[in-house]
């Protein structure tokens, strides 16, 4: 039997706990830590300051995932991801597409007609690649040695 995911929008401080437990389960951000602190960073500015729009995926009450995004400066309709992040014990049960999928939805009624987003292309990301693509993504450039010597990131857009 399916689990009922319920979703939310917007982030509160209470938020940050299972922000870090979700990334720190997936074992990726573990190895460059101030991403951890970067996503928390986000989340503090969109506290107090409206920015981004964040959704969460719930079941039973728990956070499960999470993504944000925001307008792309001095863009009519695009749109960018800036974190998406599912429990890594939780991963296959389609949470993330449905995260997409919803994430979509609020974009086009805000008039998105375009998203992108980056991701490494350390190999172990090509799971989180494979899946961006699963989801209707194309791969539309790569950058060399972007994050650090060696990785380089992928940009990724999708027709909303």
């Amino acid at each position: 039997m399916e689990k009922q995911i319920n979703f939310r929008l917007g982030g509160r401080e209470s938020d940050a706990k299972d922000i870090e437990r979700i990334m720190r389960s997936s074992g990726f951000f573990e190895e460059v830590s101030s991403e951890i602190e970067c996503a928390l960073g986000d989340l503090k500015d969109h506290i107090e300051n409206s920015t981004g729009t964040y959704l969460f995926a719930e079941i039973g009450g728990s956070v499960v995932g999470y993504v944000s995004f925001d307008s792309v400066p001095c863009s009519d309709s695009a749109f960018a991801f800036e974190w998406i992040a599912v429990d890594n014990n939780l991963r296959g049960m389609g949470i993330g597409q449905k995260l997409m999928a919803k994430s979509f939805e609020i974009m086009r009624s805000l008039g998105g007609r375009k998203a992108f987003l980056q991701t490494s292309g350390r190999p172990q990301y090509l799971p989180t690649r494979k899946f961006y693509e699963k989801c209707g993504f194309r791969h539309e450039a790569t950058l060399e040695d972007y994050y650090v010597v060696g990785d380089p990131c992928f940009f990724y857009s999708i027709l909303l």
